[in-house]
């Protein structure tokens, strides 16, 4: 399996319980590479994302993510890259993107629906969570497109048929 540039990393993006960590550690174990979820890192540094959001506000969290990637990217294992849904919005981020493949992980609200009401506490989601998550998909969907060099439509699959479809897809493009 290889990606479509010249990377060692795999990076998945995509909205809000899209299922990219899931399909993330799933494609890392069956390819045996390194797994990397960039909120993972974010916790394991910070602290839960909700007491970030909390104490530092939204600019706060994203300033950590944008330096959890660039960490994340910088290694040199081959790995695959799990990025939080609004890691994208960050032009540093969208440059290193450049130079890895990008996975968009594209889904719809009654595909994630059953994961939002699950999840509880997700900052961007306050309020109404399945009102915001629409606002928040469409206006970041263009941002995923113009990034993306696989899109994988996630509707109806269960998790080993999308990582079959992403890898062909990778191989694809090898």
């Amino acid at each position: 399996m290889s990606g479509s540039r010249d990377s060692a990393h795999i990076v998945l993006i995509g909205f809000m319980a899209a299922g990219k960590s899931v399909v993330g550690r799933e494609l890392a174990g069956r390819h045996r590479l390194k797994f990397v979820d960039t909120d993972q890192l974010i916790v394991e540094k910070h602290g839960p994302i909700p007491e970030i959001f909390s104490a530092r506000g939204e600019c706060g969290f994203r300033e950590l993510e944008a330096r959890s990637v660039a960490s994340a990217l910088a290694e040199k294992t081959r790995s695959v890259v799990s990025l939080g849904g609004g890691a994208v919005l960050d032009t540093g981020t969208q440059q290193l993107l450049q130079r890895t493949t990008v996975v968009f992980l594209d889904t719809d609200l009654e595909t994630v629906r059953p994961r939002i009401l699950r999840s509880g506490n997700r900052p961007m989601l306050a309020g109404d969570p399945l009102r915001r998550w629409e606002e928040l998909a469409k206006a970041r969907r263009p941002v995923y497109e113009s990034l993306a060099d696989i899109t994988i439509d996630t509707r109806g699959l269960t998790v080993p048929a999308v990582i079959n479809r992403l890898t062909t897809a990778l191989n694809e493009g090898a």
